[in-house]
């Protein structure tokens, strides 16, 4: 097996700054060496280890070879994750598991991105995910964080963000028009879906729940067919569907809160760390 030198981190944290400073004195400052010591390094990494040409020299200023924008991305990358791991291993409560609750909807809607963020600062933390209805999520004791929906002055617990359920159906079709409207709503224990049928028993309003599912993407998929009618909050509506309101003879929604639950059995940095993250999350 052929064998390799391997490339210093700091050689590699001195190439970058070459590479974004534009050369090699102001790189030389960033990097906290001398001009001649960050000209010695390049000379070895270009000559002894790489073997390759890394800049194109034009007085002062240097450019990236092709070679050179080559080893750029590696070198990110590995300064990246260099600096990663000592982060991790520096904070050993940073290890281990967090469990959280969450509604099928927000799972879809704000959890990918919430979760590659944490992921990315704290890669040893291993997080269970549990997709129930809010109304399930209340009952359990064993989550260390819980994602719920909850009427305005109902509960305790941390404001992630407040919002209106509206009605909404596929753009270009008209179940709404139908008698009785096609519903397409969660299973019976969700909250939307008794503030859904109470406001249109309050209006007299014909209706009948065509379509259940315990998955967003199962209603959303029948909703988006034109069969039926949902309710779900603003945030979740698709740009394929059409928002419904008085006009339509359907009656506005009540306001939601999306709270974030903390079980006060179990605590730790991690946890905290992931609420943050939670909190950044739905603020977007």
């Amino acid at each position: 097996m052929s064998h390799y030198q391997s490339i210093d981190s700091e050689v590699l944290r001195t190439f970058v700054a070459i590479a974004d400073e534009g050369g090699f004195t102001k790189a030389s400052e960033k990097v906290n060496r001398t001009q001649s010591a960050v000209s010695m390094q390049m000379k070895r990494l270009e000559e002894d280890v790489l073997q390759r040409q890394l800049f194109e020299r034009d007085g002062r200023q240097v450019r990236l070879t092709a070679e050179g924008q080559v080893l750029l991305g590696y070198a990110r990358r590995i300064l990246k994750l260099h600096s990663e791991v000592i982060n991790t291993l520096r904070e050993p409560q940073m290890v281990g598991t967090v469990r959280i609750g969450t509604p099928d909807d927000y799972a879809m809607r704000f959890l990918p991105g919430i979760l590659s963020g944490f992921a990315q600062a704290y890669p040893l933390v291993q997080v269970e995910v549990h997709c129930e209805t809010s109304k399930q999520l209340l009952q359990r004791s064993d989550l260390d964080l819980s994602i719920v929906t909850r009427q305005p002055g109902e509960g305790m617990g941390q404001l992630l963000r407040q919002e209106r359920f509206v009605w909404a159906e596929a753009a270009g079709f008209t179940p709404h028009q139908q008698s009785p409207m096609p519903l397409a709503m969660f299973n019976t224990d969700c909250f939307c879906r008794a503030w859904a049928c109470n406001a249109l028993d309050t209006l007299q309003r014909p209706y009948r729940v065509a379509y259940t599912s315990p998955s967003l993407a199962a209603i959303m998929a029948v909703v988006s067919a034109g069969l039926a009618v949902t309710a779900q909050l603003q945030s979740l509506i698709t740009p394929d569907l059409r928002v419904l309101g008085e006009a339509d003879g359907l009656p506005q929604l009540p306001l939601a809160n999306v709270m974030l639950l903390r079980n006060p059995a179990s605590a730790s940095p991690m946890i905290d760390a992931l609420a943050g993250h939670i909190a950044d999350g739905f603020k977007r």
